[in-house]
């Protein structure tokens, strides 16, 4: 059996009913996989704190910003982090989680249909260059996040267009510095937006440093933009 782990560092912002889901959704992802390999972080600190803390700090730390009751879209989602960490904590949210990998939505499918979410929650096999162009989804998000996917400047052209025009991009990154944010800057007046504010902290546990780069649509993104498969990618703007 799984060994049950407290961390005070969580107490903060879950509530025991968001822990009990959390721990059932690390069970899932568990079993899951011994059959298909989602994530090498699911015991102990790699769980609750790279994969839990690490999702859902980000919409805590600005507590004048309602994050709950909004469209959420989080691409290149993989075993569900950040996007099913928002839908445990924001339940009122509409949830679309977004993954090329038939794997991985199979995965994703099948960890929602046996966890008992408030959330409308729809996962999405596709690529994000197509499906950013589909009028369907095109700049109709409150929220994107990405994690894990690509460079800030890649990410950003995965966002921008899937965000209404007042919007919120989350961007995870690692290590931030002057030369990283003067080329998203540059890549972002390309896509027509902005940095609204960098957030930056010290994981616990000594996970590493973690940095928040919100971004925001100041006008619709050009049409051109994600460009085709592999581009953003291979050549970032």
């Amino acid at each position: 059996m799984m060994q049950i782990i407290h961390y005070k560092e969580l107490n903060e912002f879950l509530g025991s009913n968001e822990i009990q889901l959390f721990k059932k959704l690390q069970e899932i992802i568990s079993e899951i996989n011994k059959s298909t390999n989602l994530t090498r972080l699911i015991e102990g600190d790699d769980y609750w704190i790279s994969q839990v803390y690490d999702s859902i700090w980000p919409f805590y730390i600005s507590p004048h910003k309602k994050m709950d009751g909004k469209k959420f879209v989080d691409i290149g989602s993989g075993c569900g982090f950040p996007g099913l960490a928002y839908a445990i904590t924001h339940p009122n949210s509409e949830v679309y989680l977004i993954d090329s990998s038939r794997k991985k939505t199979d995965a994703l499918q099948q960890i929602i249909d046996a966890l008992n979410f408030s959330n409308k929650i729809f996962v999405i096999n596709d690529r994000i260059e197509e499906i950013a162009h589909n009028s369907l989804y095109r700049n109709i998000f409150d929220i994107g996040t990405t994690r894990a996917v690509g460079s800030p400047s890649t990410v950003a052209e995965y966002i921008l267009p899937m965000l209404n025009k007042n919007g919120s991009g989350l961007l995870y990154c690692g290590k931030w510095n002057k030369k990283d944010e003067f080329n998203i800057r540059k890549s972002l007046d390309i896509l027509k937006g902005s940095i609204t504010e960098i957030k930056k902290i010290k994981l616990p546990k000594h996970k590493g440093e973690r940095n928040i780069i919100f971004i925001k649509p100041e006008e619709n993104c050009p049409d051109s933009y994600p460009r085709a498969i592999g581009k953003p990618a291979k050549y970032p703007l």
